[in-house]
């Protein structure tokens, strides 16, 4: 079952804060609710894991995760992971990210991921799995934001005009798969009465 998101963001922070913070793997890793670096390759090259827990139920993924294009002139990032569970499941993950500088130290960021999903996972619904991953990604997009905006706000406090090197503010260990599912289940109920009445 392949998965197409597309999310656009800005941050309050320049566009070299936001390159170098988009391009540490641990940064990354650290905003992705469940996710963990395990092994550093090289600069490009990384081994990690994620962890998803469904009630009782926890699954671990494991596997690699490749930075295959940086190109930081025109402001291009492609991130790919790959990964497998126990049970024989299989997640390959294609993330591309582009950064366009604003006005005033602003930073808008393009980002298209394309999922393909194998394993027991795929017999739930197709649009849930499209509403599990879109609350995942906007989690990851919050953390981010919050990261970045938070080390610019403290140099700004300390009259510091110099680039700092933002660090990731720790995610959830791991993706409550269950919160998630509600929240989409509860935001699908809204939507439904408020076409019912005529709202919109």
């Amino acid at each position: 079952m392949a998965i197409e998101i597309k999310e656009t963001f800005q941050v309050e922070a320049p566009i070299d804060q936001v390159w170098r913070f988009m391009t540490n793997a641990e940064n990354l890793a650290a905003c992705m609710p469940g996710a963990s670096l395990t092994q550093t390759i090289d600069d490009r090259n990384f081994v990690g894991a994620v962890k998803l827990k469904v009630g009782a139920i926890t699954a671990r993924y494991h596997g690699n995760i490749s930075f295959v294009e940086m190109d930081e002139n025109a402001g291009l990032l492609k991130l790919l992971a790959e990964a497998k569970e126990k049970g024989g499941g299989t997640v390959n993950c294609t993330i591309s990210t582009r950064l366009i500088a604003l006005s005033e130290g602003h930073t808008e960021a393009l980002c298209e991921s394309s999922t393909d999903l194998t394993g027991r996972i795929v017999q739930v619904s197709r649009g849930m799995i499209e509403g599990v991953s879109q609350q995942i990604i906007q989690e990851f997009v919050g953390n981010v934001k919050s990261s970045l905006e938070l080390t610019e706000a403290a140099g700004a406090a300390r009259g510091d005009t110099t680039a700092q090197a933002p660090t990731a503010t720790q995610a959830a260990d791991s993706i409550n798969v269950l919160a998630v599912v509600w929240n989409v289940i509860r935001q699908a109920v809204v939507r439904f009465f408020k076409r019912l009445f005529g709202r919109t």
